[in-house]
């Protein structure tokens, strides 16, 4: 008995005003009509891979283990490898060799094998260069999604020779952390590459009121769960759902508006005037 087809995962930087959506849709379901798609995000900032690869590595708990995942943001279009990683969870992830699949694979296993799209069966010579995506990236994670094996796309690749990002470690010291902005969202809330256990480390994960500073500004916060916590306009940490330590600030409020920082600026926490200071 064959297998159930896949469920196919789209996230990439195209934005919801033109066609480009919808054209890769229309490739994908002729090659695989049983497949569900899913449009996990098309709302990434225009060419920003670190963002796109940080939404991708929070969406793995999401993500059906059977999926195989597209993925495109691609600054340089036409330059860098096609490809397509098997993770050691099962799921496939396709997309451009620029490091955008790299924190999904970690956070789904390992990389267990990878390959390079370019099988003219699979693939087809790209109507323009400067849209690859319908005629290489999309057939690819179709065919995949309806059983074809990783090998019949390409030849193999060494997943250690793939392109790989990193979020950098916050700097800890008792009663302080010096993180960086790693990204925001339409809501102006910041993501921290702080987790819960660097505040464990500082001794501030139980301080009701930690100071953040940015060169832009300062301001104080309390801990919540939740933006319902906090006063409208106050600002707020909380651990999102990626379990990053997130700067927001009741609703109506934009901690991005608010500090004026952007994703690579530090932020400094440590406790807040009259809280006391950890040994």
């Amino acid at each position: 008995m064959p297998a159930a087809p896949r469920p196919i995962v789209f996230v990439s930087d195209f934005g919801f005003g033109n066609e480009w959506v919808g054209f890769c849709h229309a490739v994908m379901a002729g090659i695989a009509p049983e497949s569900p798609i899913v449009d996990l995000s098309h709302g990434i900032r225009r060419l920003e891979v670190g963002s796109g690869a940080l939404l991708l590595a929070d969406a793995m708990p999401w993500i059906p283990e059977n999926a195989v995942v597209l993925a495109v943001v691609d600054p340089n279009v036409g330059k860098d490898r096609e490809i397509a990683v098997e993770t050691t969870s099962g799921r496939v992830l396709v997309g451009p060799d620029n490091g955008l699949l790299s924190l999904a694979w970690k956070a789904a296993g390992g990389a267990a094998a990878a390959a390079e799209i370019t099988s003219p069966d699979v693939i087809r010579p790209p109507r323009a260069e400067s849209f690859r995506a319908p005629d290489t990236l999309c057939r690819a994670t179709a065919h995949l999604a309806t059983g074809l094996a990783l090998a019949d796309l390409g030849p193999e690749l060494d997943p250690g020779t793939l392109e790989v990002l990193s979020i950098p470690e916050p700097e800890v010291q008792r009663g302080k952390i010096c993180s960086e902005v790693i990204d925001f969202n339409r809501f102006g809330n910041l993501q921290l590459n702080v987790r819960e256990a660097h505040l464990v480390e500082a001794g501030l994960n139980n301080a009701p009121l930690l100071r953040i500073e940015a060169i832009s500004g300062s301001a104080e916060a309390g801990r919540g769960a939740t933006f319902a916590d906090f006063e409208p306009n106050a600002y707020g940490l909380i651990i999102d759902a990626g379990g990053w330590l997130t700067i927001v600030r009741g609703n109506p409020g934009n901690a991005l508006q608010g500090l004026g920082v952007t994703p690579g600026d530090l932020v400094w926490i440590s406790a807040a005037a009259g809280e006391p200071t950890p040994a």
